[in-house]
């Protein structure tokens, strides 16, 4: 895929302004429409769980309920080993130590959530950013090929929105330059990839299960790994390094509780018809946005996809903030996912031009999608987003 010339951005300011009156619907107010809705379960079902919990008073340390949860998940996404923890963030950090990477150079990408720069700050390593694809929005393997170094130990790649990846080209190059590969998965569970769980690709992938994602568990994360020795050091790393009362390294607390752990047994059945809702929404969107203007990314080839967002990109930033104002006027509710570019962070020490990243995170917006969004709804949103693309 060709790695594109960003477009020229809109002065910020100009760009606050927006020229197209909102026209009228007939409707002054609605309730509001976010940009996600939680899933939810069935209260009865997860008052059986947590009545079972009550029961055992067994509340953490790795109960049977994670046991059981971590077990389904495993047979679910057909993955070797998986280590649940308290959230997405901590899994990114405990893969990096249980892979040696901590306070190493990692090439990673600047268009994700601030989360996957954080993991790498928090473990000591130096994030070195390579630019992005402008079809897929994802780490460009040319780019960070231009980046690998005697020093540098390890690439960190970003499943954008739940699209794959180049895992073939970023198994190869991991492969040829000796560097310890880890995917942050955030995003792409219920995504599949040539027949496979994009989350079992690289050395590790790690997964969130925070309550905005397709599968989650309030708050939760896990990491996949290969090997019994990585998924060892994954269960010691989220203990405080304890197995029982022998203490064997450093570790922190990164435990799954077992009432987030009841969360997700109540809600993994229903991922699929999740999946397909999420679908349904996605193709009410593409039949009512005009095909000039604006685009999406494009999807991996042989990439069985889990809707998890709705992107679109803009020509220009000016017609996103008008898109965002009116939205707001609505009581609707998109998001800047992914903005600003993680380069551009103030707290970096040193920067690191990323001009496609840099250019696609000013001009990308997430519009709301979650099962059962209305098509009347949907068609709103649409027309509010034409009305400021004329």
């Amino acid at each position: 895929m060709a790695h594109k010339i960003p477009h020229t951005l809109s002065d910020a300011a100009a760009a606050k302004e927006c020229e197209n009156p909102l026209p009228p619907d007939g409707i002054d107010a609605i309730a509001p429409i976010q940009v996600t809705r939680s899933a939810v379960p069935d209260a009865s079902e997860y008052a059986a769980y947590l009545a079972q919990i009550f029961s055992s008073g067994h509340l953490t340390n790795h109960g049977p309920f994670v046991d059981r949860l971590e077990t389904a998940l495993k047979t679910r996404l057909s993955v070797p080993h998986l280590a649940l923890c308290a959230n997405g963030t901590l899994a990114l950090q405990i893969a990096l130590r249980a892979s040696g990477l901590t306070g190493k150079k990692v090439i990673t990408t600047p268009f994700s959530y601030v989360a996957t720069v954080s993991a790498l700050l928090w473990e000591g390593c130096t994030p070195v950013f390579a630019d992005i694809d402008e079809e897929t929005l994802c780490l460009y393997p040319h780019a960070v090929s231009e980046k690998i170094t005697p020093d540098v130990a390890g690439v960190l790649p970003v499943h954008i929105y739940g699209n794959a990846c180049d895992v073939d080209a970023f198994g190869t190059m991991a492969k040829d330059a000796h560097l310890t590969l880890i995917y942050d998965g955030a995003q792409c569970f219920g995504s599949a990839y040539k027949g496979q769980s994009v989350l079992n690709y690289g050395d590790y992938a790690t997964c969130s299960f925070h309550a905005t994602k397709i599968f989650h568990t309030v708050e939760g994360g896990g990491v996949v790994a290969h090997s019994p020795e990585a998924m060892e050091a994954l269960t010691l790393l989220r203990a405080f390094g304890h197995h029982g009362d022998v203490h064997y390294r450093l570790g922190i607390n990164a435990k799954l509780s077992e009432l987030h752990a009841a969360m997700g047994l109540a809600l993994l059945d229903g991922v699929e018809s999740r999946i397909a809702a999420r679908a349904k929404v996605r193709d009410a969107y593409d039949a009512y946005l005009p095909p000039l203007g604006l685009r999406r990314p494009a999807l991996r080839n042989d990439l069985k996809y889990n809707h998890a967002y709705y992107p679109v990109i803009f020509d220009d930033e000016k017609t996103l903030l008008c898109v965002v104002e009116r939205l707001n006027a609505k009581n609707i509710f998109s998001r800047r996912y992914f903005y600003p570019a993680l380069n551009t962070l103030p707290y970096l020490k040193e920067t690191q031009p990323c001009p496609v990243a840099e250019s696609v995170s000013r001009r990308v917006l997430c519009l709301p999608l979650y099962p059962g969004l209305e098509d009347a709804n949907i068609e709103r949103i649409a027309d509010i987003v034409k009305n400021c693309l004329s």
